[in-house]
C-alpha cells in the first residue's frame, strides 16, 4: 500500500476530529521562548516540506522526478532553523528539507516551493545544483550542498567552527561566517556510526577539551532505522553523553516546541562558550528510506502504524490549536491550499529546461575567478627580519628542495595573511623532514597548527577554513596516508562547486610528500607509488616539481590559483629529492639551486632540457632527476643526444606543449616512477601516440609495493634502466 497517501489521509482525518497525539513535553509555548508568530511560521515549513515530499514521489512516478529521498518524519529540522540565525552556515543532512524551507522564512526574496521542485526535476535553472543533482542547499541561506551525507561533511563543518574562532586573530579576504556565528552540521543516527563522523566528533572534543573555539552544533537526526537496520535503542546517547569537551543535549523531534526550546539552549552555549554541542533529536522516519523503499518489507505492519501514529504535523497541529493560533478548520485549509500550491507548481516546472550536453554538465567543474585585493601575481616580498641569521646566510646560497619550500612558504605566508596550514608534527617539530621548520614560530600555533592524527579531520579542517574565506595548505604527511582520506577531497572539495554551479568553493593547496626511492626507510606505507587516486578525480590540479627552484616557482602559482581561481591544488613533493644537491657527481651541486625571490611556473609551462632528436625522454619528480643522469650516460657512452622534458604539472596535462617539445625527435620514451596500471604514463602513451606517430614506449614501475631495504628501488625505474630502454629501442630502429 502507499504508506503516504495513507499518513496524508490519516492528517487530514485526524485533524478534522481534533484527534491529535497526545503530549510529550509539560513545556508551555511561553517557557520555550517561543512565539505563537514563531510557531507558525515552523508550522507553515513544516507542511510545505511534506507536501513537497508527496509531490516529489508522484514527479518520481512519472519520470518526471530523480532521485526522491524524503524528509516526511524529519520536520523537527524546521524548529532548529528557527533556533538559529540565517547567518549560521548550515552543512545539512538529506532529510533536512524542512530546516531549509524555515531558514527561507526568515530570509526575505526566498522561493523554496520553486527552488525545491526545480532540483527535484534536475532543471538546469536549479538556484543551487544548476541541475546537476537532487541536493538541499543555497548560497543566500548559508547553506552549502551535501551530495552524500553519510558522514563526510562532519569533517568541514568542524573546519568550518574552528575558522571562526581565527577570524578573531586574522580577517581572510572572503571571509563568509560571522565572527558570532556558529555552525549547523545534520546528520542521521546510522551515519554517527561512520569512521568519518566518529573522527570529526573526536576532533571537536579534542580542540574543545584543549580550550579552543569550536562553536558548532551537531544535529544527530535519531529516526531509529539506518536504510533496514535498526540502530540499537539508547546507543546514541550511550555512546556521545560522555564524551569530553562536547555538551549533550536531547530533544523530541516530533514535538515542535521542546525542540525549539532545546535548539536554542544548544545554539547559545555554542555562541557563548564557543563550545560544540550534540543535539540529539529522536524522531521518526515515514514512507521508507528513498525512492521506491517500502518499510513493510523490513518492519512489520505494527510498527510502521506505530510511528505513523506518532507523525510529527500532528503534533505541531495539536500546539496551533492549543494555544489559539489556528483551529482545526484553519490547518485543513492551509494544509490543502499548500499542496495545490505544490501541484500548480510541479505542472510548470517539469516544462523548465535540463542540462543536455556534456559541456553544459561539466560548466561548473572550474570556479570562477575572485579578484582579490591582495594579488598573488609573480612578486614576492622577502622580509629578511623573519628570518634567522643561518637562513639569511642560506638565502645566498644553493640549495635543496626542502629548504627551498621552506623559504617559499615563508615568502607566501608573510605576503598572504590568510594562508594557514595544518597537519601532523608540522609546527613545533617542523615535519618529519624539516619542510616546515621555524615557521610555528615566526607565524605563530594559530596558523601553523599542530593537529591530531587523523587525515580526514586534517583535510576537514582545510576545507571548513576554505568555506570562510582562508587559504588553506594541510600537509599530508605521507602519501600512503591520504588513502585515509582521499574523499575528503573527492567526494567533498572537488564537488563541492561542481554541485553548487560554482557558488560555494573550498580551494586550498593539498601538500603531500610522496613517491619512492628512499632509501631503507618504511617501505610501501613511505614510499607510495601511485598518484591514481588523485589523477581521476575532476578539476583536481597536480603538481608535482622535481627540482626545488621549479617548486618555489610551483607552489607560488599553487597558492594563486587557490586564491585567486578557487582550485583546489595537490602539491607532490617527492620526498627522496628533499636533501638532494648532487646530479651526476658528488658534491657538483647540480641539484641545488639558489632561491628564486621573484618568478611563477604556470600550468603548461613544461621543462625541456638538451634539444638532441635522437630520443625524447618524458618525465616528472624522480624520473626527470633519473632521466638527465641516463641522458648524460647515453651522451657520453654512445653518442646519443635526448632532449628530456618534465612535465611538472600532472593534471591537466599541458598537451600541446608536451607534443610541440617531442617534435623532430626519432622515438619517446616515457618515464613514469608510478606505478604502470592507472600511471600518468597511460596518457601519455597514448596522447603521443596518437597525435605524432613516433615510436613511443613506456618504462613504468611494476604493479607491486615497495620494500623496506636494500630492494628499495627494485620495483620502479632507475638510471640504468632508462638507458637500457633507449639503447634497446636505438638498435631496434
Amino acid at each position: 500500500m502507499d504508506r503516504a497517501a495513507i499518513v496524508d489521509e490519516n492528517f487530514k482525518r485526524r485533524v478534522a476530529q481534533g484527534d491529535f497525539p497526545p503530549a510529550l513535553s509539560s513545556l508551555s509555548l511561553q517557557d520555550s521562548g517561543l512565539s505563537k508568530a514563531g510557531l507558525s511560521e515552523i508550522f507553515h515549513a513544516q507542511i510545505l516540506s511534506r507536501q513537497l515530499d508527496l509531490a516529489a514521489r508522484k514527479l518520481s512516478k512519472a519520470g518526471q522526478g530523480f532521485y526522491t529521498i524524503g524528509s516526511s518524519g524529519h520536520e523537527g529540522n524546521a524548529a532548529i532553523a528557527w533556533a538559529m540565525r540565517p547567518t549560521d552556515m548550515a552543512f545539512l543532512h538529506y532529510r533536512g528539507a524542512a530546516f531549509q524551507i524555515a531558514r527561507s522564512r526568515q530570509v526575505p526574496g526566498q522561493t523554496p516551493l520553486w527552488d525545491m521542485l526545480l532540483s527535484f526535476t534536475a532543471s538546469s535553472e536549479d538556484p543551487i545544483s544548476g541541475g546537476r543533482h537532487k541536493v538541499l542547499g543555497s548560497k543566500a541561506l548559508n547553506i552549502p550542498p551535501q551530495t552524500s551525507t553519510i558522514a563526510s561533511h562532519l569533517p568541514k563543518a568542524v573546519g568550518a567552527a574552528f575558522s571562526i574562532g581565527l577570524t578573531k586573530r586574522i580577517k581572510p579576504e572572503y571571509q563568509e561566517i560571522p565572527t558570532d556565528g556558529i555552525i549547523v552540521c545534520s546528520f542521521g543516527d546510522a551515519s554517527l556510526n561512520h569512521s568519518t563522523a566518529q573522527g570529526a566528533i573526536n576532533t571537536a572534543s579534542w580542540s574543545a577539551y584543549q580550550n579552543s573555539a569550536v562553536p558548532m552544533v551537531f544535529v544527530c537526526e535519531d529516526n531509529g532505522i539506518g536504510i533496514s537496520t535498526k540502530t540499537p535503542r539508547g546507543w546514541v546517547q550511550a555512546s556521545i553523553e560522555a564524551r569530553p569537551g562536547l555538551n549533550y543535549i536531547s530533544c523530541n523531534g516530533l514535538d515542535a516546541v521542546e525542540t525549539y526550546a532545546q535548539a536554542r539552549e544548544a545554539q547559545r552555549i555554542a555562541r557563548v562558550r564557543k563550545k560544540p554541542v550534540f543535539l540529539h533529536m529522536s524522531c521518526i522516519r515515514l514512507y521508507g528510506h528513498a525512492g521506491p523503499d517500502i518499510q513493510t518489507a523490513y518492519l512489520s505492519t505494527d510498527e510502521v502504524e506505530a510511528q505513523e501514529a506518532q507523525d510529527p504535523l500532528l503534533h505541531t497541529a495539536r500546539h496551533m490549536v492549543a494555544n489559539n493560533v489556528m483551529t482545526g478548520h484553519d490547518i485543513l485549509e492551509l494544509y490543502n491550499e499548500t499542496a495545490k500550491r505544490v501541484a500548480r507548481a510541479a505542472k510548470q516546472v517539469v516544462l523548465r529546461p535540463k542540462l543536455e550536453t556534456s559541456k553544459d554538465v561539466s560548466a561548473s567543474l572550474i570556479p570562477p575567478l575572485r579578484k582579490s585585493l591582495k594579488p598573488s601575481g609573480s612578486q614576492y616580498r622577502n622580509k629578511e627580519t623573519l628570518f634567522g641569521k643561518s637562513d639569511i646566510r642560506a638565502m645566498g646560497e644553493p640549495q635543496h628542495m626542502a629548504k627551498l619550500i621552506n623559504f617559499a612558504m615563508t615568502d607566501l605566508m608573510n605576503a598572504h595573511e590568510d594562508i594557514i596550514m595544518m597537519g601532523e608534527d608540522i609546527g613545533h617539530k617542523g615535519g618529519v623532514y624539516g619542510v616546515t621548520q621555524r615557521l610555528q614560530k615566526r607565524f605563530g600555533p594559530h596558523r601553523m597548527i599542530d593537529t591530531l592524527l587523523d587525515e580526514q579531520s586534517i583535510l576537514g579542517l582545510a576545507i571548513g577554513l576554505a568555506h570562510n574565506g582562508f587559504t588553506p595548505m594541510p600537509e599530508i604527511q605521507f602519501l600512503a596516508y591520504l588513502h585515509n582520506a582521499e574523499d575528503q577531497i573527492r567526494g567533498e572539495a572537488a564537488t563541492l562547486p561542481f554541485f553548487s554551479n560554482g557558488q560555494f568553493t573550498n580551494p586550498m593547496v593539498m601538500r603531500v610528500a610522496g613517491l619512492g626511492y628512499q632509501r631503507g626507510f618504511g617501505g610501501h606505507f613511505h614510499n607510495d607509488n601511485s598518484l591514481a587516486v588523485l589523477r581521476d578525480i575532476p578539476g583536481l590540479i597536480i603538481a608535482c616539481p622535481s627540482n626545488g627552484r621549479d617548486a618555489v616557482f610551483m607552489l607560488r602559482e599553487a597558492v594563486r590559483l587557490a586564491r585567486e581561481e578557487q582550485r583546489v591544488v595537490a602539491f607532490i613533493e617527492p620526498i627522496a629529492l628533499y636533501m638532494t644537491r648532487d646530479l651526476h657527481e658528488e658534491n657538483d651541486g647540480g641539484w641545488a639551486f639558489d632561491y628564486p625571490k621573484v618568478g611563477t611556473l604556470s600550468i603548461g609551462e613544461i621543462g625541456v632540457s638538451g634539444d638532441g632528436q635522437d630520443v625524447a625522454i618524458i618525465s616528472y619528480g624522480n624520473g626527470y632527476y633519473l632521466s638527465l643522469k641516463a641522458a648524460k650516460d647515453l651522451k657520453d657512452s654512445h653518442n646519443i643526444n635526448c632532449r628530456v622534458i618534465d612535465l611538472r604539472w600532472l593534471a591537466p596535462l599541458a598537451e600541446t606543449a608536451i607534443l610541440k617539445a617531442v617534435e623532430n625527435c626519432r622515438s619517446v620514451l616515457i618515464v613514469d616512477e608510478c606505478r604502470k596500471t592507472g600511471s600518468q604514463g597511460e596518457a601519455l602513451l597514448n596522447l603521443v601516440s596518437q597525435e605524432t606517430g613516433i615510436p613511443t614506449t613506456l618504462l613504468a614501475s611494476d604493479d607491486c609495493f615497495i620494500a623496506t631495504g636494500p630492494a628499495y628501488g627494485a620495483t620502479m625505474p632507475s638510471h640504468d634502466s632508462i638507458a637500457t630502454a633507449i639503447l634497446k629501442a636505438h638498435k631496434a630502429d
